[in-house]
């Protein structure tokens, strides 16, 4: 299985600067829906202090929660991929502090800079990693309950 990793501690300190130096920070109250999926992506966050919770609309009144994040954690990546759509929305689950980047800045400084642009992309892909494998255990732990409690 893969390792968490913080982001701004896995980059090297000279491109940890230079990514820093578009950094703005941000705060959300608690309950404070920060994006909802399908929502233009455009921007993402280093979570500093708080806990956000990811998750996915089932239907227009339901939604099921699928991964808590926290500090150092990334939140959002949509803004790297095209359609730069959110998959996911997030929600404050408690008082959140946080380092906001435009993703355009962002992209801009990667282009100047494409040591620092390859970089943060495995870096931001060693996340997505970790949380798929994280994600397929969850599942796999919910479906042996499932399976263990028989048929609804």
């Amino acid at each position: 299985m893969t390792k968490a990793i913080k982001l701004l501690t896995a980059l090297p300190p000279p491109q940890r600067e230079r990514l820093m130096a578009l950094a703005r920070e941000v705060s959300f109250p608690e309950d404070t829906r920060i994006f909802e999926s399908g929502g233009t992506a455009d921007r993402f966050w280093v979570i500093r202090s708080g806990a956000v919770s990811l998750d996915q609309p089932v239907n227009e009144l339901h939604r099921v929660t699928v991964a808590g994040l926290g500090a150092g954690d990334l939140l959002g990546w949509s803004w790297l991929f095209p359609p730069h759509e959110w998959d996911f929305g997030a929600v404050a689950f408690s008082p959140v502090r946080a380092y906001e980047f435009d993703a355009a800045d962002v992209l801009r400084l990667c282009e100047e800079d494409p040591t620092l642009g390859l970089t943060l992309v495995r870096k931001v892909a060693e996340v997505l990693a970790h949380r798929l494998e994280t994600t397929r255990g969850k599942l796999m732990e919910q479906y042996a309950v499932h399976r263990r409690s028989g048929p609804v």
